[in-house]
This record gives structure tokens, C-alpha cells and sequence, in this order.
């Protein structure tokens, strides 16, 4: 299967729904560490987590808290 990789996708994605889901869902790390529940990793018309590396099949969020991922801070300089 050949895989496209494609820019520019709107979406919101965050680990902040708790017991609202009928699924599992693991906590966002930065929230743990604060202990709060307010670090989204992307919002819709607004931003992207430094810490946000992407998503992998099935709705699996890759994150690499904590350290910055780089290619989100250059990707807004551009």
C-alpha cells in the first residue's frame, strides 16, 4: 500500500476527554505533569502543541514530551 503524506489538515486533537469517551484514553503527559487538563494537542484554527509529533494509525497521538519537537517551532517560522 502506498502511504501519501499530505499538509495542511485542520483538526482538533486532545487527550483531554477523560471518562466522556466509550474508549480508553490515556492522559496528555504535559497535563500530568501540571496536573491539570488544559494542553490540547492541536486546535482547530489555532495552534499546534510544541510537544505534538503527529499521528499514527489507529488514533494513536505521537508525543514527545519533554522535549520540543523542532520541526513544529520551524515549520512557524517558515
Amino acid at each position: 500500500m502506498k502511504t501519501t503524506i499530505l499538509d495542511g489538515a485542520n483538526m482538533d486533537i486532545d487527550l483531554t476527554s477523560e471518562d466522556k469517551t466509550s474508549w480508553k484514553q490515556m492522559k496528555c503527559p504535559w497535563n500530568v505533569a501540571e496536573n491539570s487538563n488544559v494542553h490540547k494537542c492541536a486546535i482547530k484554527n489555532v495552534s499546534i502543541c510544541k510537544y505534538f509529533c503527529g499521528i499514527e494509525y489507529l488514533d494513536n497521538v505521537l508525543c514527545c514530551y519533554p522535549e520540543k519537537n523542532t520541526s513544529v517551532d520551524n515549520k512557524q517560522k517558515k
